[in-house]
């Protein structure tokens, strides 16, 4: 069942627990992520990163990701990810998103504001619900992080934009840690509390589960996973035998590591039998 990222995030909202959020580059990571959702019976966000719109990539994946909603009765929203600016997004849109996320927060704040605004602007008036960014979150390669979300601008970010959903740098990156991220739980409560919006941890992959439960209890409605889940698919392609030559065989085992994984991360943000 394909709803917005509004309505899946009200879900979340109702019920005090995250949804996850899982990047999907194929038929087989789809498939994954489907078989654990159902199998939990939990709603899911399947999101493309940017740069499948950009290349193209997302053309082909996103009737997949679309067929895929429509033969489920678990809710799912198909989301762009890191949405690098407006072509990304027109074409998110016109391939049946429904959630756009528009990454502005490279940008002074006035223009992440402008930025997120324009979007929400038009997109909002599909009917297709935005996501923004403010303080930027980095690479785990970066020497150094960036400066976390400020309380008193995140609300002024969300009233002035109109975003359904806020992204908040609060101490993740995206990547694989070399040391375990400490989250500062305390500031996503108060960018809760003054925002009232659903907020999103992005660079979920690494993060021990205490800290998610922790985030998850503070306010955090949406958390993303991506790099753990191509390792889970791309472990279990090089363990594969070669001499499995059968494309559609040799991808069982893979796809089933990505349910596994699936399956983990929709217990832990506590969206088992949510549905």
């Amino acid at each position: 069942m394909l709803i917005n990222l509004k309505e899946i995030l009200q879900i979340a909202e109702d019920k005090k627990f995250a949804i996850p959020a899982f990047n999907v580059y194929n038929l087989e990571t789809v498939m994954g992520v489907l078989k654990a959702a159902e199998d939990c019976n939990s709603p899911v966000i399947m999101q493309g990163y940017s740069r499948l719109f950009t290349n193209g990539e997302a053309y082909f994946m996103a009737p997949i990701v679309l067929a895929a909603a429509k033969a489920t009765k678990v809710p799912i929203c198909f989301h762009l990810d890191h949405g690098a600016g407006y072509p990304e997004v027109a074409k998110a849109v016109r391939y049946g998103c429904t959630g756009i996320m528009i990454d502005g927060s490279l940008y002074d704040f006035e223009k992440n504001v402008a930025t997120t605004k324009a979007v929400c602007d038009i997109c909002n008036g599909l009917g297709v619900p935005v996501e923004g960014e403010l303080g930027h979150v980095g690479s785990t390669k970066d020497d150094s992080m960036c400066e976390y979300t400020h309380v008193d601008e995140a609300k002024e970010f969300v009233e002035r934009t109109g975003v359904s959903a806020l992204a908040v740098m609060v101490g993740t990156a995206h990547g694989r840690y070399k040391k375990a991220p400490k989250l500062d739980i305390e500031r996503i409560k108060e960018i809760k509390e003054a925002t009232g919006t659903p907020l999103v941890l992005h660079g979920g992959s690494g993060v021990p589960d205490e800290e998610i439960k922790a985030a998850v209890a503070a306010g955090i409605r949406k958390v993303n996973f991506s790099t753990d889940l191509c390792y889970s698919f791309l472990d279990t392609i090089f363990e594969t035998s070669r001499e499995v030559y059968a494309l559609d065989l040799f991808m069982k085992d893979a796809t089933a590591a990505v349910s596994e994984f699936a399956k983990s991360k929709i217990k832990l943000l506590g969206a088992e039998n949510k549905v």
